[in-house]
């Protein structure tokens, strides 16, 4: 991974908190500080390589992660024991409500763009496109127990068990799935392999002749060689007509849906007047245009990292996703204007 050189400005305004104090004291470290954050398994590999580079320039801070899942993370944040929380979905009413009550005020921050992926065993002849409707008949709740041949979802398909494997009901990607797909959050038939391990689900999926599972775009850019992708067909032209295959640039335009998504770091305010998890932050935004395509995942425009770069220098804080209207298909482009 490249080295990324990190402004000192932070460096110099631990030096004059003296290393201690109230720094300390939030933190509970007396090595200058440190900035720790859990959730979303997707979300976690940029923030990994993110805390990578920063601690390399930054020795005596301190960065941990965990990837307990979107919703796990929220409930932590919720809580007040994390600083950060990695999410692969916006923010939810309820949990916005759970901060408000806390008292938190917190910085919704776009950070890269992420696909979530269909794929099939590439020893599976017979898929190489398929229908949202068709992908609701499969995953919809009513689909549990009578939904269970691959011929039910087309004659010419075989007449052969479906094996489904999918993102964990914790995982910010299972909730952005069934609202994309099913048409609400959370709906979702119950018999399935699921995991907020995406490894655990390649695993799956590459060794079942008869798996159908999803996850996000950067497991699959892993494991091309295990695995075959589908492509999706919205049926809607103005999003591209016929089915489309998930690559970084049907992704960034949205023609690939409804399974594209914007991926999100959440930061508490309050943490964020620490100095360590505000050069962090401001660390992160500042160089994920050049570390996110080293994970797998695909950058937002210049424009937006600029908006959003400003929305935290103005310490605008809350969600711009709360409007009650569906988050599935947003484009940030629009949003950030």
């Amino acid at each position: 991974m490249k080295k990324i050189v990190f402004f000192l400005p932070v460096l110099a305004l631990l030096a004059s908190c003296g290393g201690a104090g109230k720094n300390d004291q939030a933190t509970g470290s007396s090595d200058g500080g440190t900035v720790q954050i859990d959730g979303s398994s997707t979300v976690y590999p940029i923030t990994e390589a993110i805390a990578e580079e920063f601690q390399a320039e930054n020795k005596n801070l301190k960065v941990t992660a965990g990837e307990s899942g979107t919703g796990g993370g929220m409930k932590k944040f919720g809580r007040k024991e994390i600083d950060i929380c990695d999410a692969s979905r916006p923010i939810k009413a309820n949990e916005d409500s759970v901060a408000t009550a806390g008292g938190i005020a917190y910085y919704e921050l776009p950070i890269a763009y992420d696909g979530l992926v269909v794929v099939v065993n590439p020893q599976n002849t017979w898929l190489s496109s398929i229908t949202v409707k068709e992908l609701k008949m499969i995953w919809e709740p009513g689909a549990q127990g009578k939904i269970t041949k691959w011929n039910q979802i087309r004659k010419e398909w075989p007449n052969e068990e479906i094996h489904l494997y999918g993102a964990g009901t914790a995982s910010g990607t299972f909730d952005y799935f069934t609202e994309a797909i099913v048409g609400k959050s959370k709906s979702c038939r119950g018999d399935y392999t699921g995991s907020e391990d995406d490894n655990v689900l390649v695993q799956g999926v590459s060794s079942d002749k008869l798996a159908l599972g999803f996850f996000g775009f950067h497991y699959y850019t892993e494991n091309k060689d295990k695995l075959k992708i589908v492509a999706i067909d919205d049926e809607k032209e103005e999003n591209g007509k016929g089915p489309i295959i998930p690559s970084e640039e049907t992704v960034k335009n949205a023609t690939y849906q409804p399974l594209s998504r914007p991926l999100f770091i959440y930061v508490n305010k309050s943490s964020a007047e620490r100095p360590e998890v505000d050069g962090f932050v401001k660390y992160y935004l500042d160089n994920a245009a050049d570390i996110v395509p080293e994970t797998g995942y695909i950058t937002l425009d210049p424009a937006i990292y600029a908006q959003i770069k400003k929305r935290y220098q103005d310490k605008i804080t809350g969600s711009l996703f709360l409007s009650g209207k569906s988050s599935v298909g947003v484009k940030l482009d629009e949003l950030y204007k």
